[in-house]
């Protein structure tokens, strides 16, 4: 039985790695939950899938909630310094889908705690790579990347010399405005709300309107492969089905398709064997 913990497990990627343990829940077992506030959510979630341990990182429960939880044998805690009460034994995959740099910390303190870690959380790696690679290395836990671009590349690059590699192209949707030049005056928050391909969190689907979250990408590809800056080019593709394309100084390209559909990348991270880019 894999034991596995999400961190953020009531945000979009994390209600996406919840779907996919509940259609096999023989061999999971979830260790941890962690929500910032949504405590009506997280409840759900622990009772479903038997978590015995959560962590609410932005509030305090009321008496009538911690009677609640205290019923159901659920011990919760307040911050993310106390992975060494909750996990006794390392656990097997972790998937860290925090939004923004809030996901740092506790990014760089459970990995000690756990075989493999899967990252959706682009602000702790913009901000932090060099400490959370130096954890990784430190405590021999494997990393794969999470977002579609990034895993995309991670596993074009399988077994590649990173030194035969002449261009890597990061795909962009092109948001919501894509065909709306003459109509920024008119456009409301609604509007920008609306990404045409993807079901993502509100911050990253503003990112993704006005292009801002492609800058991240390709700062975070940059971090994680340690590939020079001049190689990524971005290429808008309206309908995302190509998420990243390598091209080597061979002559061979390499491209990788899937849906548009953040269970693919989650549900690879979790089930297939690690290899390094």
């Amino acid at each position: 039985m894999m034991k596995i913990a999400i961190l953020g497990s009531t945000g979009s990627i994390g209600l996406t790695a919840l779907s996919i343990l509940r259609k096999n829940k023989k061999n999971f077992k979830v260790v941890l939950l962690s929500t910032n506030s949504n405590i009506n959510k997280i409840f759900k979630q622990a009772k479903e899938f038997n978590v015995k341990n959560i962590i609410i990182s932005g509030k305090k429960l009321n008496h009538s909630w911690k009677k609640k939880f205290k019923k159901n044998n659920i011990t919760i805690f307040y911050n993310f310094g106390n992975f060494e009460k909750i996990v006794k034994k390392k656990l097997d995959y972790t998937l860290n889908s925090i939004s923004g740099i809030d996901g740092l910390e506790p990014t760089i303190n459970i990995i000690k705690f756990t075989k493999k870690i899967a990252i959706a959380n682009k602000e702790s790696i913009i901000c932090g790579w060099n400490l959370i690679n130096k954890e990784l290395i430190k405590n021999k836990t494997k990393f794969i990347p999470v977002d579609s671009e990034h895993f995309s590349i991670f596993k074009l690059l399988n077994k590649e010399d990173s030194k035969l590699i002449k261009k890597i192209i990061i795909t962009a949707s092109g948001g919501p405005f894509l065909y709306k030049k003459n109509n920024f005056k008119k456009i409301k928050v609604k509007d920008a709300l609306k990404h045409p391909n993807w079901k993502m969190g509100k911050k990253i689907t503003i990112d993704s309107s006005t292009l801002m979250n492609k800058v991240f990408e390709v700062i975070e590809a940059k971090k994680i492969f340690n590939i020079d800056l001049k190689k990524f080019k971005i290429v808008v593709h309206p309908k995302s089905y190509v998420h990243a394309i390598v091209k080597f100084k061979n002559g061979l390209t390499k491209i990788l398709i899937h849906d548009t559909d953040m269970k693919i990348p989650i549900f690879n991270s979790i089930y297939t064997n690690y290899q390094k880019p």
